[in-house]
């Protein structure tokens, strides 16, 4: 075993450890909305549910030079934000997505994805997903200067009907891909139950 103290590190090589150890992450697709209209979207593998009741998810954004990326600047203005699941048919639209573009830019026209209407909030969601998570911020905080942590409470769900079945999403149909470190994503693979302990 091979130990090794992060502190004696770079900021990069950690990256490599973090990204390459920690697999896989699932991917959120968010879209948000700046004050002049401009409909941003952008991938995100630091993301994670934080509760059940009530429904709760959170998306790190780690900033550039210092700088608030446009999804967190965004949601720290508008409060909203749609959080889409990336599948192995949106995949590669929502990669093209990743480019560095102008905030006054669209990465949904670039990518040719299809904006939706939201039900609860202002801020539209794409056609592509299979599923997409409407959210208000309920919390977002600065981490080590460098990091902007988002807590959206999820407002509305929307799910295919080809994947929803007695409240339950059925996980092959979802084909969601995971990020792993480098350009490498996975698929779902080989699905197993263990049963819990009583």
């Amino acid at each position: 075993m091979i130990s090794i103290d992060p502190t004696m590190q770079t900021e990069r090589e950690n990256y490599k450890l973090l990204i390459g150890g920690i697999i896989p992450r699932p991917i959120a697709f968010v879209t948000s909305m700046a004050v002049d209209g401009t409909i941003n979207g952008a991938p995100f593998s630091y993301f994670s549910i934080v509760s059940s009741n009530p429904p709760m998810i959170s998306v790190a954004v780690q900033r550039k030079n210092g700088k608030q990326k446009d999804t967190a600047r965004n949601i720290s203005a508008t409060k909203e934000f749609v959080v889409h699941i990336v599948d192995e048919e949106n995949v590669d639209k929502i990669n093209e997505t990743a480019a560095s573009l102008l905030p006054e830019e669209s990465e949904l026209i670039r990518a040719k994805l299809t904006p939706t209407q939201s039900v609860k909030i202002s801020v539209p969601g794409v056609e592509e997903a299979k599923m997409r998570l409407e959210c208000i911020l309920e919390q977002s905080m600065e981490i080590a200067g460098n990091t902007d942590l988002i807590i959206g409470k999820i407002v509305h769900f929307h799910v295919h009907e080809q994947i929803y079945s007695n409240g339950r999403i059925d996980p092959r149909g979802l084909s969601a891909v995971s990020r792993l470190a480098g350009n490498s994503y996975g698929k779902i693979g080989d699905i197993f139950d263990i049963e819990r302990p009583k």
